[in-house]
């Protein structure tokens, strides 16, 4: 399975936000720890293939390796956990794709994808919460034993597993999509969890209105993407959400902590969704994220470089306004700079494409690169 098939699969599989019925804010209270299955036993069976993968993401090249930030968002999903804390593992993995997934033995992933999209903590634990709802539910279990019956568990492994196997995952989400009553219950569980732990619940529907604004640029409108076909239509469910999430008030976002901690990661988490390929959906997630976050010119160079790419019709006007938007902010990435370069060399404008192309080299001598540019400055001496 191709990248581009796979997200048309993959987006939702793991980390879906499904509405449920309206629900009371004392019905429900969280399980005691789970104790570690006897290894003999079917279930015991299930953590130890789950333990052997874990084991393969550890040493995997995708996990994000910093620690500082790991235990961050660890500290992230323990608030929602209480007393299963000690039992959550947060990796962090290098993929430009929205997703979340908790395996039965407490193995957490959270996706790079997952973490550019969202706005704030709560947005986060819109998403975390969904997935401890179905760890605390016992979903997850149910799950991988009844795939294991049907000889899928390779394919399984996709969920729970290394993100090597990231391909299989459109696999995987035709089989291993939770019912329509576990959803409700882990997005119950999930919004109850957030509430708890001092979140604003009606982040979570944003979560959803935002993500359908890159689905709705796909060819098919997102229609043939499996969180579709099991659930209700996306507007119903993102008015669902927010209903739900008004039974509880109050709440924080932690805006100003999110942004601060993900700034060092931004530009590389740019660049690896630029380099999906799937310039609509990358232009929709860029646009929103320009508009609410203005203070951040890397979204404008980001679009810039996704217009430039795509190279459709008045897309390089659109680059080049993205570009001069951006450097007239302080702290624009070098990119700007060779984006303007490389638009003008091609119009013909040698001493502008020059001045621009020096910049970028002044600002990133160190580029990947940088001999091609330092080439085009050369033959834009003549």
């Amino acid at each position: 399975m191709n990248r581009r098939r796979f997200l048309a699969a993959g987006c939702g599989c793991c980390a879906g936000l499904v509405p449920g019925v309206g629900f009371g804010q004392s019905d429900w209270a969280a399980p005691a720890r789970f104790a570690r299955p006897d290894a003999a036993s079917d279930e015991g069976g299930l953590w130890a293939m789950m333990d052997r993968e874990e084991s393969r993401l550890r040493r995997s090249p995708f996990t994000l390796r910093d620690a500082q930030f790991t235990a961050y968002i660890q500290g992230i999903a323990c608030r929602l956990g209480g007393e299963h804390c000690p039992d959550i593992r947060v990796h962090v993995m290098r993929t430009p794709f929205f997703n979340a997934s908790m395996a039965p033995n407490g193995m957490m992933q959270v996706w790079t994808g997952l973490l550019l999209r969202v706005e704030n903590e709560a947005q986060l634990a819109a998403v975390l919460g969904h997935e401890i709802g179905h760890y605390m539910a016992r979903h997850s279990v149910d799950q991988l034993r009844e795939a294991r019956s049907r000889s899928a568990a390779a394919q399984v492994m996709g969920l729970f597993g290394l993100v090597g196997l990231v391909g299989q995952l459109g696999i995987a989400a035709s089989m291993m999509s939770y019912s329509r009553d576990n959803e409700r219950e882990a997005d119950r569980i999930g919004l109850l969890l957030m509430h708890k732990a001092g979140y604003a619940t009606d982040e979570s529907s944003k979560v959803w209105r935002d993500l359908q604004l890159e689905l709705k640029e796909r060819p098919d409108g997102g229609a043939r993407n499996p969180l579709f076909a099991t659930h209700p239509a996306p507007e119903d469910r993102q008015q669902e959400l927010a209903t739900l999430a008004a039974t509880f008030q109050g709440g924080e976002t932690n805006a100003a902590e999110w942004q601060k901690r993900v700034q060092p990661f931004l530009r590389d988490w740019l660049v690896e969704e630029v380099k999906r390929g799937q310039h609509e959906e990358t232009i929709a997630l860029l646009t929103r994220l320009a508009r609410d976050i203005p203070s951040r010119p890397e979204y404008l160079v980001a679009r810039g470089e996704t217009y430039r790419l795509r190279g459709a019709s008045e897309d390089l006007d659109k680059a080049l306004a993205d570009y001069k938007t951006a450097v007239a902010v302080e702290g624009v990435p070098a990119e700007a700079y060779r984006g303007l370069g490389m638009i003008q060399r091609l119009r013909d404008q040698p001493a502008e494409a020059r001045t621009n192309l020096l910049r970028y080299l002044e600002l990133a001598p160190q580029a990947p690169d940088a001999a091609m540019i330092k080439s085009y400055v050369e033959e834009l001496k003549s």
